[in-house]
């Protein structure tokens, strides 16, 4: 039987035409950013709200206990000085011959009262003879009465001269209490940070409520530590000895192992700030190439949770749920649909979140959840990295 060829070629022209229709208005597929699950460890962590900073264990704004011309200045900034070092004097040649008065004073009571007390012990002594002799009948009372009145009167300037004696030592200690005002000595080894002031400037020291710059600056460079602002909402989860995470812009690309010492009692109430509680960081193995420097800003991270060998997802991936809607993601399957899961979050922070249930190793998560056409149902393809979101 012969086919005609005219309806043959019109049924061919027709899917033709159906078939270069179904092209043209077939969905194209959108660009996707996507990660894998993955197992490995999760962190849930908390960070400081604003920069941290780097501080000296130690560190000393000192000035001298009374205001006067510095006559002598032993350091300059930079230096290196050791515990008890003489860092500056304030003229004092007035209250270095008060110092040497007093001591003369000293010396002369203590030669009175040695005098006094041997007189004393004469008078003693001859109250004694006049007592033998009354048993022998050889004196009369009167005289062993005398005699005894005068014994007890040495002893009793004997003492006072004694006193006198101790109160001229005590002006001593005052007199070199007050030349030590007008000389600054470091109460620890450290290095000079800073010097305010020349020879012959007046000094004077800060008077309450109005601070003033310190005539020396000391700073013990061999302790140091990282003073972090912490939200008030997240210092709730933080511990003494939580291991911490310290990076320095000083130290671009280095990370550096610390340990919480210490949690402020209270929380800081600063005007157009959140309040926030201050949490110490020391590092375990401070960097020496080169030092760490007081002052430097830094950043802290603090792991107060751990989850080892779970799976976990880029946070960026999640719709967080809310009421009674779970947490979801979109997934990319082999066949190039997207398709929504729910799932079951646990710890996390801002990079990766573990995921309890509702994913499997190895899967496709979407990232780029902003770009328009993402949604369930719709085919996608993996981003080459060209894309832009």
């Amino acid at each position: 039987m012969r086919i005609p060829v005219g309806p043959l070629l019109i049924l061919l022209l027709a899917a033709g035409a159906a078939a270069a229709w179904w092209y043209a208005t077939r969905p194209t597929p959108v660009e996707v950013r996507v990660a894998q699950v993955e197992r490995g460890r999760v962190e849930e962590i908390v960070a400081n709200t604003r920069a941290g900073t780097v501080k000296a264990c130690r560190r000393a704004r000192l000035a001298p206990g009374i205001g006067g011309q510095m006559a002598e200045l032993k350091v300059h900034e930079g230096d290196r000085v050791e515990a008890g070092q003489l860092l500056l004097a304030l003229w004092n040649r007035d209250l270095v011959a008060q110092l040497e008065l007093a001591e003369r004073e000293a010396e002369a009571s203590a030669a009175s009262a040695r005098a006094t007390c041997l007189n004393a012990e004469q008078a003693a002594r001859e109250a004694a003879r006049q007592e033998k002799l009354q048993q022998r009948r050889m004196a009369s009372e009167e005289a062993v009465d005398r005699a005894q009145t005068a014994a007890a009167a040495g002893r009793a300037d004997c003492e006072a001269a004694n006193a006198k004696a101790r109160v001229a030592a005590a002006r001593v200690g005052v007199a070199q209490a007050e030349l030590e005002r007008t000389r600054l000595t470091a109460p620890f080894a450290g290095v000079v940070a800073e010097v305010s002031g020349e020879l012959n400037e007046y000094v004077t020291p800060s008077p309450p409520g109005i601070p003033t710059p310190p005539a020396v600056d000391l700073i013990d460079d061999s302790c140091f530590y990282i003073s972090a602002p912490i939200d008030e909402v997240d210092a709730a989860r933080v511990r003494l000895g939580f291991a911490a995470r310290v990076t320095l812009d000083a130290y671009a690309g280095r990370e550096f192992a610390g340990v919480v010492r210490r949690i402020a009692p209270y929380v800081l109430d600063q005007e157009k700030q959140a309040r926030t509680v201050e949490v110490e960081v020391v590092i375990a193995d401070p960097p020496d190439d080169p030092p760490l420097l007081a002052g430097y800003s830094a950043d802290v991270e603090i792991v107060t949770a751990a989850a080892d060998d779970t799976l976990s997802i880029p946070t960026a991936a999640i719709r967080p749920g809310f009421d009674d809607v779970p947490s979801s993601v979109l997934v990319l399957p082999p066949d190039g649909v997207l398709a929504s899961r729910d799932i079951e979050t646990g710890l996390g922070n801002w990079e990766r979140t573990e995921v309890v249930s509702g994913l499997k190793a190895g899967e496709r998560v979407v990232l780029s959840l902003d770009r328009d056409g993402v949604e369930a149902g719709a085919p996608a393809v993996a981003d080459d990295g060209q894309g832009k979101d």
